[in-house]
């Protein structure tokens, strides 16, 4: 396997940095843009359909220019290609707009991002990779933050159903750490993104057609804290910013940082959820919540300090992968 370079140098620090920054407000908005599709009548399967569809058909263009002479590597990875489509993607973001449905984006997104964790684990069952014990410790911290998180310790009611979709949303995220760590597949970084979101919206307009994903939306205003905005104004929002630019910008900023370095900038997108929660719905944790999701944040950043700098031979190098975007 190819090696991935995760040192940036300087003028590329100075430039990827805001760049880095920009993707994750950018995906951080989504959920808060969502939830008020969904509290208008919008299914989540529509919701991300239409996300989908918008970013796909931006990023078209693009991604046959990368594979222009080089369209063997899309047959080869052809597989890989439809599991991150369909998985990695599209089953990620669905739960996680299933989540916020029930839930704080913020505290959904925070769930979903211990997916390092999960891949983590996975290795040590799968392969017998043991983790290192500083991972062991952000994995402790992480898991306490969590209990707080939720509100377990003092009795407030739970959501089950918003916790079960966000784990989902984090089993699919782990997914996408394992794919996206294949460096040595030849397969341009905007083809892997562009080919898999228009697999994924084929996918949920299908499974819409046949009944089995519910797709309901309507044209009515959209209603938001700071007050009423025309339907497309959210659909437009999550697709060409939250999705489209966001994935370009993240791609950029991952080439100019490293992608270790961009992976811990990607934690700011917990934080532009909590604010984008804050400002378009008007959400906010309580001070045991927001200890809790600290504890997470710190948590992560533990486990992620913890992992090998290099992969065994034809292992994945879970290092070399930013985080998920939603």
């Amino acid at each position: 396997m190819s090696h991935i370079a995760n040192d940036a140098t300087v003028p590329g620090v100075r430039i990827g940095l805001p760049l880095a920054i920009g993707a994750a407000f950018a995906f951080g908005m989504s959920g808060g843009w969502a939830r008020g599709l969904i509290d208008a009548g919008w299914t989540p399967g529509a919701a991300v359909a239409a996300r989908v569809w918008i970013a796909a058909l931006v990023l078209l263009i693009p991604t046959i220019v990368s594979l222009r002479g080089r369209w063997g590597v899309l047959r080869t990875n052809a597989g890989m290609v439809a599991a991150y489509g369909l998985l990695a993607v599209t089953a990620t973001q669905l739960c996680y707009f299933q989540a916020v449905a029930v839930m704080d984006v913020g505290l959904a997104l925070l769930i979903e991002y211990t997916a390092p964790i999960a891949v983590i684990l996975w290795l040590w069952l799968r392969r017998g990779e043991r983790p290192t014990r500083r991972s062991v410790i952000g994995a402790a911290i992480a898991f306490v933050g969590l209990v707080l998180m939720l509100d377990i310790v003092t009795g407030a009611e739970v959501n089950v159903a918003g916790i079960l979709w966000a784990l989902a949303a984090m089993v699919g995220a782990a997914t996408y750490f394992l794919l996206s760590a294949k460096a040595d597949t030849g397969m341009p970084p905007i083809a892997l993104a562009g080919g898999g979101l228009l697999l994924g919206a084929i996918a949920l307009t299908v499974a819409g057609l046949v009944g089995i994903l519910p797709m309901a939306w309507t044209t009515d205003d959209i209603t938001y804290r700071f007050g009423t905005v025309p339907w497309f104004v959210p659909v437009l929002a999550i697709g060409l910013i939250a999705t489209a630019l966001a994935y370009v910008l993240g791609i950029a900023s991952t080439r100019m940082l490293g992608s270790r370095l961009a992976s811990f900038i990607a934690l700011s997108e917990v934080v532009a959820s909590l604010l984008f929660g804050w400002l378009l719905l008007g959400q906010s944790p309580d001070l045991l919540q927001a200890l809790g999701a600290a504890l997470v944040l710190v948590g992560v950043v533990v486990v992620k300090l913890g992992e090998p700098r290099s992969a065994a031979p034809g292992e994945p190098e879970i290092e070399a992968v930013a985080l998920p975007r939603q």
